[in-house]
């Protein structure tokens, strides 16, 4: 008899697991929201390329009183045709436009906005909207970039929406950060003795599933305003995103794929990492499962989190305050699950109340920045994260230096943090390659299979 045992808490969805969520202030009163799907996208994937999920609820919810609880979702849902059933074929010619004949394999989607603030109002926003081909290559898809703008659609009242393959924003030294934390910068080599090696992009050439929406923000707020003072509880909201599948599926028989019952959440995100590296491996699924209402029992991972007591293990002798820090981390429990109250930081605050919640939280009234800080707050840029997230912000930097310990002086003035916690780094930031849209989406363009960058 197998001795083996199906482990708990690390089952995964791809095409329903929300790797990451964004959310920043853009300009004309603006927000924008970006939440990714379908990670780690080869970008040679064919025939059978990357897709949303026909049978998945995408949802981007935004909490407007702290609660931990949505009050205005947008939910996306996807449907898929096939023009011609005889060809394995994506496509048999040139897509060289969003209605292309040669197209054989293109989903659509609608959207539907439920409002809570004053009762529940259903309201549809758009349908049949088309999202862009995967970028197969230069004779299969000749101008890409002309076929993604093509799939933004812009609605009467200002609202944005674009779901379509992107380049996977996020940049990660995976390999270094899961092999016990082997951080590999040669800058940290006086203080941090690791590799000799520059960090590693892992998901450099990667492409993802991209849902983007660029909302007034008069539809975010509690009252319908648009924030102007930064102080003001009104001006933070929360961010998150989710997604969902039917509690029935039937596997086998003349009724295969047929599912029924209600939707069940079976992921969701705010905080860049809190899935990965706060919550246990045990109770990943449990944690995808409820909302953010839920985290208080999930608060004392971030209290005491497990990053925290191995670095000092990992490297002896550099991080010894870190080592001696056994009091509840109330600098974390701020920045990842109530947001930071006034007078912690001059002139800034994004709290949203004592309910611990794992979303972005965003203060609309703080403007985005001339000239933006990767390290966002800790870097003296407040329009950063924690406050809501960049795309180009370096998310890994910013919560290894707070683990180690470079924020908790702002809640204990007479901790001093180890000289290696302001210069622990990923060190994968700025890697050439990445490119950035200056406008909605924002997120670049996806690499092609055969057009793919070496490594």
């Amino acid at each position: 008899m197998s001795s083996h045992r199906e482990a708990p808490g690390i089952s995964k969805d791809p095409v329903a697991d929300n790797t990451d969520t964004y959310a920043f202030v853009t300009p004309g009163h603006t927000v924008t929201i970006v939440t990714n799907y379908v990670p780690a996208q080869a970008p040679a994937g064919g025939p059978n390329f990357y897709e949303f999920g026909d049978d998945v609820l995408y949802e981007i919810h935004v909490d407007t009183d702290g609660d931990g609880r949505p009050d205005v979702t947008w939910r996306f849902q996807f449907e898929t045709t096939v023009a011609d059933e005889e060809t394995f074929l994506y496509n048999t010619g040139p897509i060289t436009s969003l209605d292309s004949p040669s197209w054989n394999r293109r989903q659509r989607y609608r959207v539907t906005r439920v409002d809570r603030r004053r009762g529940v109002v259903e309201t549809p926003v758009a349908s049949g909207v088309p999202c862009p081909p995967c970028n197969i290559g230069p004779r299969s898809t000749p101008n890409y970039p002309a076929l993604a703008a093509a799939a933004v659609k812009t609605l009467p009242d200002g609202t944005k929406l674009f779901a379509g393959q992107r380049a996977d924003p996020f940049f990660v030294d995976l390999g270094s950060v899961f092999d016990l934390g082997t951080l590999r910068p040669v800058e940290a080599l006086h203080l941090i003795p690791t590799a000799n090696a520059a960090g590693v992009d892992s998901l450099k050439a990667a492409n993802v599933h991209t849902i983007a929406l660029q909302v007034p923000m008069a539809q975010v707020t509690r009252d319908g305003s648009v924030p102007s003072d930064p102080m003001a509880a009104g001006s933070v909201i929360g961010v998150w995103g989710a997604a969902s599948r039917r509690k029935a599926t039937i596997l086998g028989g003349p009724s295969a794929g047929v599912h029924a019952g209600p939707w069940v959440q079976v992921s969701r995100l705010g905080n860049p990492l809190f899935n990965e590296v706060i919550v246990p491996m045990a109770e990943k699924d449990r944690w995808n499962a409820v909302g953010p209402d839920g985290d208080g029992e999930f608060a004392k991972y971030v209290a005491q989190p497990e990053l925290a007591r191995l670095l000092p293990v990992l490297y002896p002798g550099v991080f010894p305050n870190l080592a001696g820090l056994h009091a509840d981390r109330a600098d974390l429990l701020a920045v990842l699950l109530t947001g930071i109250p006034a007078g912690i930081v001059p002139g800034f605050q994004n709290y949203t109340g004592p309910t611990p919640a794992d979303m972005l939280r965003l203060n609309l009234a703080i403007p985005p920045a001339s000239s933006p800080n990767r390290l966002g707050l800790v870097g003296g840029d407040p329009a950063g994260f924690p406050n809501g997230r960049r795309l180009a912000d370096d998310v890994v930097t910013i919560e290894l230096r707070a683990v180690a310990g470079l924020t908790y002086p702002l809640v204990s003035p007479g901790y001093v943090p180890d000289g290696a916690a302001s210069i622990v780094e990923d060190g994968t930031y700025g890697h050439p390659g990445r490119t950035l849209l200056g406008s909605f989406p924002y997120v670049g363009t996806p690499y092609s299979g055969y057009e793919v960058p070496a490594a």
